[in-house]
């Protein structure tokens, strides 16, 4: 008895210290107006440091989340979010890549559509923001959901207005499960490229997307130069291993380089989709070329450091949650001889080292499948015609209210609503923006209400671990 209320005291206590209504209880008089200072007054935020930008302010923090919201009296650690600041009266987007946050400045495509705010939230376990001594069971999907639900609930006094989830890639994934988890918090959710596995082991989608995609003339060429790297294997792993000796690169993780050199060649086809348009297919070099020329067009789209324990190592956390949670995909190579295939798409549990224990949740994907197709509201989702990733995608069933999915024709793993056709993106634009509060006026003209920046606006497909070959996020 002693101990459960010693526990139900420490989560009071821990829920009073980020509870916004500590900020509401001080005297108007008294709170700060600046807003670094409104945000610094939330317990547990700390500044890494502000940075300036026209028209914004930008901050790096920190925040305290427990490692594990079942047990928060069981420590904690710091988790990095990022604030552009626009105006406490404008709708805000909480944004997640489902990795690693940067700490450069940048704007998403719904938060120019609603000229809004920007909350971006590094993913727990990737570093720096992971728990030490690092506790991997605590990687999960709902706890992660209830990280972004504890920094809404802080922001939220700060930040009144309408608040939007959004995410490319395990981004997209990672915005849909916390709608699954809080369906309270947000306003909307704007999911990109979102991959959906919910049968793990039936990935069959994957083989007729690859079987259609593009023209047969540019399928036959991809095919030809993996075919060819396998057959000059014993060539090409002497150049790969004194590359990897120059590099200070090894392959403990994975089991060999034999084994890294196969997954490089296999992912070619997967990667050139995914980061590639159609146009691009004549600067896949023929069979007949000469080793060199293989060697870079297999190391820009695929690259060789991607299977490495360097190249590995940083992305732990999202090969260990494909192992355990999201699923990975598996395709097969009917026009590569099956001889000439040794490990064939080898699966999360070989990116990860052995030290850290993994066990497949079957049930985790199937749950957020089905809440999707019965209970969604205000979602919509984006996929890119010609990217693998949306082989496997979310399709809201007849129980979903104002949900849409929306494939961009010709686009890759960089799909957005300005890439829809002219209706679509009419209807996608006045979607964000109702869900988003703002005047029927901008709704019905269904136009971005901030003009695009080079500098801030991303809108081409990011060069990060979202975009390696079959690496979502």
């Amino acid at each position: 008895m002693r101990k459960a209320l010693r526990w139900l005291l420490a989560l009071t206590v821990l829920i009073g210290t980020l509870s916004t209504a500590a900020g509401a209880a001080t005297a108007a008089g008294d709170e700060p107006t600046d807003i670094k200072d409104r945000l610094l007054a939330i317990p547990g935020t700390s500044l890494i440091e502000e940075k300036p930008y026209p028209g914004y302010r930008y901050f790096v923090l920190n925040f305290t989340q427990p490692v594990d919201h079942r047990h928060p009296d069981r420590g904690t650690f710091q988790q990095r979010i990022t604030v552009l600041h626009k105006d406490v009266s404008r709708p805000t987007v909480f944004y997640t890549g489902g990795y690693g946050v940067s700490t450069k400045p940048s704007r998403r495509e719904p938060t120019q559509i609603v000229d809004g705010n920007q909350v971006s939230l590094e993913y727990r376990f990737f570093t720096p923001s992971r728990p030490a001594p690092a506790d991997w069971s605590k990687l999960d999907i709902w706890q992660a959901a209830s990280d972004q639900h504890r920094v809404f609930r802080a922001l939220k006094a700060v930040y009144p207005a309408n608040w939007l989830a959004t995410g490319a890639s395990k981004g997209g994934m990672t915005a849909t499960y916390y709608e699954r988890f809080y369906p309270g918090d947000m306003d909307g959710v704007i999911a990109y490229v979102a991959p959906n596995d919910v049968v793990n082991d039936e990935d069959s989608a994957y083989d007729r997307f690859f079987a259609r995609v593009g023209t047969k003339e540019c399928r036959d060429r991809l095919t030809a130069v993996q075919r060819e790297a396998l057959v000059r294997r014993e060539r090409l792993e002497k150049k790969y291993a004194e590359y990897a000796a120059a590099k200070g690169f090894t392959f403990d993780t994975i089991g060999g380089l034999d084994r890294a050199y196969e997954a490089v060649v296999l992912d070619y086809a997967w990667g050139f989709w995914q980061y590639g348009l159609l146009e691009d297919c004549d600067t896949i070099p023929a069979a007949t070329a000469g080793d060199d020329a293989l060697w870079t067009s297999l190391d820009t789209v695929s690259g060789f450091d991607a299977y490495t324990d360097q190249g590995l190592d940083p992305y732990t956390p999202y090969y260990y949650q494909a192992g355990t949670q999201l699923g990975a995909p598996t395709i097969h190579f009917p026009g590569i001889d099956r001889e000439l295939i040794r490990y064939g798409y080898q699966p999360p549990r070989n990116y990860v080292p052995r030290s850290i224990p993994m066990r497949f949740q079957p049930w985790a994907m199937r749950d957020v499948d089905t809440w999707v197709r019965h209970h969604a509201t205000h979602m919509l989702f984006v996929y890119g015609q010609n990217d693998p990733w949306g082989s496997e995608r979310f399709r809201p069933g007849a129980g979903a209210r104002d949900s849409y999915v929306f494939t961009a024709p010709g686009m890759n793993h960089g799909a957005n609503v300005a890439g829809l056709a002219p209706d679509e993106k009419s209807l996608a634009t006045a979607r964000i923006l109702a869900w988003a509060g703002l005047p029927q006026t901008a709704v019905d003209r269904a136009k971005p209400l901030a003009r695009y920046d080079a500098r801030l606006d991303v809108r081409d497909v990011e060069r990060e671990p979202a975009l390696r070959p079959r690496v979502a996020g």
